[in-house]
């Protein structure tokens, strides 16, 4: 069964080199590039409602935050399993990504262990 995995990111490398990446290590991963939060819920307000959403937390005109709150705000998304992936590593940001969401993983990751973390979360 085929896993679909949105990554949220204003880095177009950071997208590339996750989808590709995870992709080859694995067919049964879908995952969808999409650009910032906007993006991302108007993805959802489609009912295209994926398996886990992998957030950058630092992005311009809605944070990865505000996105997250979004995502939880609504019923039919409250249950999508978060992960951020992000180039904040100072303890106050991890403290809340820890938290908040499923994991909280620095940039940059290396893929397989990206991966593996994502096999994780989805097991459960």
């Amino acid at each position: 069964m085929v896993k679909t995995i949105i990554i949220v990111d204003d880095d177009p490398g950071v997208r590339y080199t996750v989808k590709a990446g995870i992709e080859a290590l694995d067919e049964n991963y879908q995952i969808i590039p999409v650009e910032n939060g906007m993006k991302c819920l108007e993805f959802l307000g489609n009912n295209q409602i994926p398996d886990l959403i992998l957030l950058d937390v630092m992005m311009p005109e809605m944070t990865g935050w505000e996105t997250y709150d979004r995502i939880k705000e609504n019923e039919a998304w409250r249950k999508i399993p978060i992960v951020f992936l992000t180039a904040r590593t100072d303890r106050i940001a991890k403290d809340a990504g820890d938290f908040l969401a499923e994991d909280y993983i620095e940039k940059p990751a290396k893929i397989p262990e990206l991966k593996q973390r994502l096999d994780n979360i989805l097991k459960k």
